[in-house]
C-alpha cells in the first residue's frame, strides 16, 4: 500500500515536471497532456516502438493484451501522471495570466 502511494505522487511530480519545462521551452499548454497517451502506450507495452513499424498487426494486438491487463492500482499511477500534466498546463496558464514569461 505504501509503494502504491509512493509511486502516485511520484508519476505525479514526475509527470507535472516534464510538462512545466515543456510548457516553457516550447509554450505549447496543453504538449504533454497530449502526449501523454503514446508515452502511456510505450510504458505498457514494454516493447520497442520500432515493432510498431516493422510488425504493426502483431505489435497492437500484444499491446491491447498488455493493456486489457493491467491492474487498478496501475491504472492509479497512470491516471495520476495525467493529472500531473493537466496540473501542470493549469499552472503554467495562471502564471502566464499573473505577467510572468519563461524564456
Amino acid at each position: 500500500m505504501v509503494q502504491l502511494i509512493v509511486s502516485i505522487v511520484l508519476y505525479f511530480v514526475i509527470f507535472f515536471g516534464i510538462a512545466f519545462i515543456l510548457n516553457m521551452l516550447l509554450r505549447k499548454t496543453w504538449l504533454m497532456a497530449v502526449l501523454y497517451p503514446v508515452v502511456v502506450v510505450m510504458i505498457v507495452d514494454d516493447m520497442s516502438t520500432l515493432e510498431y513499424f516493422r510488425n504493426p498487426g502483431e505489435a497492437v494486438t500484444e499491446a491491447y493484451s498488455k493493456f486489457l491487463s493491467i491492474t487498478a492500482a496501475d491504472i492509479a499511477i497512470l491516471l495520476a501522471g495525467f493529472v500531473g500534466a493537466i496540473v501542470s498546463g493549469i499552472v503554467i496558464k495562471m502564471l502566464r495570466k499573473s505577467g510572468y514569461q519563461m524564456f
